[in-house]
């Protein structure tokens, strides 16, 4: 690989947490953006578990593209690793992008792992928005986390349409 390149949906792409020499928004094909893992930690219990983004098959996702200068990758891949694979629930994976302009780049990209217990499935924005609703971790509130996420894809230009409708619905369940 003769350029490193790593994909984020979420907050990877408003947090990367490591130096990377360029920075581009870039399409998955084949993907999407879910709130398909149950969080038991930082915004939910096992007892009442929330929900936080993972990658999952079908569709598209529009994200961050980093390229990562060759005497980093190693560091790179090894936080990576350290923040996305804690309780291997992803799924370590290369892509194909197209990033800003139509060039096609390989990156590295967390996966949801549907096999994985904590796999939340592919839920409506009615049924995620009550689990978010309804969840709280030791991170915080789980709606507070998909408000931000919200906020941050529209900073960025990113629309996704079906959070949009899951925060729509938290909206409704607080005012009921």
């Amino acid at each position: 690989m003769d350029e490193f390149w790593v994909f984020g949906y979420g907050s990877l792409m408003w947090n990367p947490g490591f130096e990377f020499v360029e920075r581009s928004q870039a399409l998955v094909y084949g993907y999407r953006r879910s709130l398909c893992v149950r969080s038991w930690v930082h915004r939910g219990t096992q007892q009442n578990p929330g929900l936080v983004l993972g990658l999952d098959r079908g569709g598209s996702c529009r994200g961050m593209a980093f390229r990562i200068g060759g005497d980093q990758w190693d560091d790179v891949i090894e936080y990576l690793r350290a923040r996305e694979l804690v309780t291997n629930v992803y799924l370590e994976r290369n892509v194909t992008l197209q990033l800003e302009g139509g060039r096609s780049v390989k990156a590295v990209a967390y996966i949801v792992d549907r096999k994985h217990v904590q796999y939340g499935g592919a839920l409506d924005a009615h049924a995620a928005a009550r689990i978010v609703h309804e969840a709280q971790g030791q991170s915080g509130p789980n709606d507070a986390y998909v408000f931000n996420t919200l906020a941050h894809l529209e900073e960025m230009g990113i629309r996704d349409h079906w959070l949009e409708q899951v925060v729509g619905e938290v909206e409704r369940l607080r005012a009921a």
